[in-house]
């Protein structure tokens, strides 16, 4: 299982009021409201959204690797 990650995040006043009543009508609390929309968010972001913005952004990323680098690649990562 993979192990969640905390983040502290700072919420404006108003913010915070509307979610919590959110939350409550949803029967829920603050941080499970918020975690469950950030994972429909994250969810619903399409895969081809994220690889263009890592080609446009990251482009050293669309180099082809060598079968060594391969290889010392998949030794570090235990394959």
């Amino acid at each position: 299982m993979e192990t969640r990650k905390r983040k502290l995040i700072d919420l404006n006043p108003n913010t915070f009021r509307i979610l919590s009543i959110k939350a409550a009508e949803k029967g829920t609390n603050l941080k499970g409201l918020i975690e469950k929309s950030l994972d429909t968010l994250a969810d619903d972001i399409e895969e081809s959204e994220m690889y263009a913005y890592l080609v446009k952004n990251y482009p050293e990323g669309k180099e082809i690797i060598s079968a060594q680098e391969k290889n010392d690649f998949e030794n570090w990562l235990s394959v």
